[in-house]
């Protein structure tokens, strides 16, 4: 299959992501466990970001509406690691962050796309500023200018800076040196643009609850039944498998930095973390990712499972992906724990 070559990116580009970043090597040394304050641009002055906080806490009031009696669904909690694979595994894990914020392979045009918009549909931003904010992660990771180092606190780290304006990461200036190759892209920029994203997330939102109405009356024969189905697939198949890939995403930035083991050694915290790796199905093998990122692969080991990318994996068999980039492995030797 032809790859289009629109995946390539410019020679510019291409340096600001591999500085993946390198930094003066001094300024990583230190692991100090002392606090840190929050991000330079996080003061006084910045905004409550409201529009993250709303949904957030409209989102997590509606959790005691899904536990009760006629709207639990065990097949609903069963949906939730079909719904983690389809739109965290491949949307965020494979599509936001290997592919379009590492370029960890290439593939046409239109899947990069399809991968992109299944991160959309978690509901944890546009790709051209998810991308931004982990590029500065990886340029800074675990020191002051980290969006969401722990080291500031748990809760910080884990979703607190989702909600308070970081000036550093909504620039132009931002935009253009950590993620121009997406923002020169017709697509990443509509989605940019104004709330599109939202209204993406919120079309698939409609798609999934109308298919559960149509699934729902078929087999009863009953408008009254696909109503209430409809509204069992609304909670269970958005709302609560959105809330669980938003924390088991989050939880990468937290306790992925926090707790765990180190098969290297990184200029930053990060660590292998086995219950968020498994709950990704590979993210969470974080210290493995930082000290080779370009790398498409994130378990090392033979037991560190990562279904994302043996999924990957397949997908070069078929001819759908390529240029998948495997593990440095002479590189990583020299980091060895």
């Amino acid at each position: 299959m032809d790859v289009q070559a629109s995946n390539s990116v410019n020679p510019a580009v291409e340096d600001n992501i591999a500085k993946d970043l390198l930094v003066d090597s001094h300024e990583r040394i230190g692991k100090s466990k002392k606090r840190l304050p929050k991000p330079q641009f996080v003061d006084k002055d910045s905004r409550i970001l409201w529009e993250n906080v709303i949904p957030v806490l409209v989102f997590h009031l509606l959790i005691p509406l899904a536990l009760l009696p006629g709207l639990f669904s065990w097949w609903g909690v069963l949906f939730l690691p079909v719904g983690n694979y389809i739109f965290t595994s491949m949307g965020i894990g494979a599509g936001y962050h290997r592919l379009l914020t590492h370029r960890g392979f290439k593939c046409p045009k239109w899947f990069e796309y399809t991968l992109a918009l299944l991160g959309v549909c978690s509901f944890q931003d546009s790709p051209a500023r998810w991308v931004l904010v982990h590029r500065l992660h990886h340029q800074h990771s675990d020191h002051q200018p980290d969006p969401h180092t722990p080291k500031v606190s748990a809760w910080w780290s884990h979703m607190g800076w989702l909600f308070v304006d970081n000036r550093e990461t909504t620039t132009a200036l931002a935009y253009d040196r950590y993620a121009r190759d997406l923002i020169r892209d017709p697509l990443y920029m509509w989605l940019q643009r104004g709330l599109n994203w939202v209204w993406v997330y919120f079309a698939h939102a409609v798609v999934i609850t109308l298919a559960g109405f149509a699934i729902g009356w078929l087999a009863t024969g009953s408008a009254v039944a696909g109503y209430w189905i409809a509204v069992q697939v609304l909670l269970w198949g958005v709302v609560m498998r959105t809330i669980f890939t938003w924390h088991v995403t989050w939880g990468i930035n937290s306790f992925a930095h926090m707790w765990g083991y180190r098969n290297y050694e990184t200029r930053e915290d990060s660590r292998n973390n086995w219950l968020f790796a498994l709950l990704t199905n590979g993210e969470g093998w974080h210290n493995n990712h930082h000290a080779d990122p370009r790398s498409a692969r994130h378990g090392h080991r033979w037991w560190e499972i990562d279904v994302t990318w043996g999924t990957l994996v397949l997908l070069e068999k078929t001819g759908l992906i390529r240029d998948l980039v495997r593990p440095n492995h002479s590189a990583l030797d020299r980091k060895a724990a």
